[in-house]
């Protein structure tokens, strides 16, 4: 969240240097008021619109990202950090996410026909819903929108979407790209609004259903709000991935992948790997190698293209990683590489590796560790790995490293997560179901048709002879 520079402004600030980018006015309740009409007018029109038209917008959105490439990638370096290789190709992301459900969502929507057998006409139809709320989190702060914008527009609803106020630059870059695209007023439409704001709107009668991506305490307060409200939610609340190792594994290629699955974004991912669970026969080799890549990741500006690293969204998000890095070492665990922040302005963290006994209270084991820490646990044995893994209350994705893939399927059956990626990092794709289990959230984005299913309108049309 950014500071706040009066009662009716908040600032996005350069987490570089702390300089102060650009002031935003907060949407007073009219304001409000008047983009939830616009975006309600505007599904009366967009539900009944022709899917040629709902696949070619998409395409435009698509075209319209590709040609401000440069333009929103440096606005996300400037208001969170990313360097700006990862910012472009997060870009790239979303283009692909707009044109995936352009030329699948069709098929997607179509009416599913039921046999009944009794000579009915029977299907189950995807109707739209109405609008709806997205609440996002400011690391992924183009990618996290667009993931749930491309399906839900596509199915015929309209988007609001209520933005981290520190990546405000962001939100509004996105809605420009939809107007650019030839969206007709209110398809998508940012606001600039409280955290605390967006959950009085979840109960509004125009507001047909929510999809938050944040913390595990904001999943409560907005499924509580949804709860009430008897509206469809999509909650995607983070995680503590791990990343397993077994004795058998590619060691110079999990390293390799272990590097970018946990350093990428400055460690600001949900899905990053945080907890690498590694056997005995290995540990040592794995830490060492994996502190030695840490250490060398260059660390720069966020504009400068050779930048590996740069700095954490916020400084106040700095200091409280440092703080569970020294609980943690208080608690016992060890520093490989890092383990501080340098004293220079802006919100920087070195790249740290520690190692903690798995089973550990060490905080780095039981938190969302949400920068470049990464934490080893050492383990016995597989059954002991699968033990440490599920040892959490997220249930977000895992990493699974073995070169007996047979070994791996059915390990996989006993990983409490959403996701697992086998010999590879976990990495959201329009084409693969994203969502955890336990605290980690529920329901499900992306995936093609089931990324559509979360907000539409099953209805069964049955037809009978009159």
């Amino acid at each position: 969240m950014s500071a706040t520079a009066g009662p009716a402004t908040v600032e996005s600030i350069d987490p570089a240097d702390g300089t102060v980018i650009e002031t935003y006015e907060i949407f007073t309740d009219a304001q409000i008021d008047a983009a939830l009409d616009l975006a309600h007018r505007a599904f009366g029109e967009w539900r009944r619109t022709p899917w040629a038209r709902r696949g070619e917008l998409m395409n435009g959105v698509a075209r319209e990202l590709r040609a401000a490439s440069e333009e929103l990638a440096e606005t996300v370096s400037r208001e969170m950090g990313k360097p700006i290789t990862e910012a472009r190709a997060e870009v790239e992301k979303c283009a692909w996410a707009c044109e995936h459900y352009a030329s699948h969502g069709e098929a997607f929507l179509r009416p599913e026909p039921i046999d009944t057998g009794d000579g009915r006409r029977v299907a189950v139809h995807k109707r739209p819903l109405g609008v709806v709320l997205a609440i996002m989190p400011w690391n992924y702060p183009l990618w996290q929108a667009m993931r749930a914008a491309a399906p839900i527009v596509s199915a015929g609803n309209t988007f609001v979407l209520k933005h981290a106020s520190n990546v405000t630059g962001c939100a509004l870059g996105l809605e420009r790209i939809f107007e650019r695209a030839g969206a007709e007023p209110g398809i998508f439409k940012a606001i600039v609004a409280s955290g605390r704001k967006a959950s009085e709107l979840i109960g509004d009668r125009r507001i047909a259903g929510v999809t938050l991506t944040g913390s595990d305490a904001a999943g409560v307060a907005v499924g509580e709000a949804a709860g009430r409200a008897i509206k469809p939610v999509v909650l995607e609340l983070g995680g503590s991935d791990p990343f397993i190792v077994l004795g058998d594994a590619n060691l110079e290629k999990a390293v390799e992948v272990a590097v970018t699955a946990r350093f990428q974004n400055a460690g600001q991912s949900c899905i990053a790997a945080k907890r690498f669970v590694v056997v005995e026969a290995v540990a040592e080799e794995f830490g060492a190698r994996l502190a030695e890549a840490a250490a060398g990741l260059r660390r720069g500006a966020p504009l400068d293209p050779g930048t590996q690293l740069g700095p954490m969204a916020r400084e106040d998000l700095r200091d409280e990683l440092a703080g569970i890095v020294d609980s943690s070492v208080a608690a016992g665990a060890r520093v490989l590489t890092g383990g501080s922040a340098p004293d220079e302005k802006g919100a920087w963290y070195e790249p740290t590796v520690v190692t903690a006994t798995a089973g550990s209270e060490a905080p780095v084991l039981r938190e969302e560790t949400f920068g470049p820490v990464a934490a080893v646990a050492r383990v016995a044995d597989e059954a002991a790995a699968i033990a440490a893994a599920n040892d959490s209350q997220f249930g977000l994705g895992c990493s699974l490293w073995t070169t007996d893939l047979d070994r791996a399927e059915a390990l996989s059956a006993e990983i409490e997560s959403g996701m697992v990626f086998v010999n590879a990092m976990t990495a959201s794709d329009p084409r693969i179901p994203f969502g955890g289990v336990k605290r980690s959230g529920v329901g499900r984005e992306l995936g093609g048709e089931i990324g559509m299913r979360a907000f539409v309108n099953l209805q069964a049309v049955a037809l009978s002879e009159g």
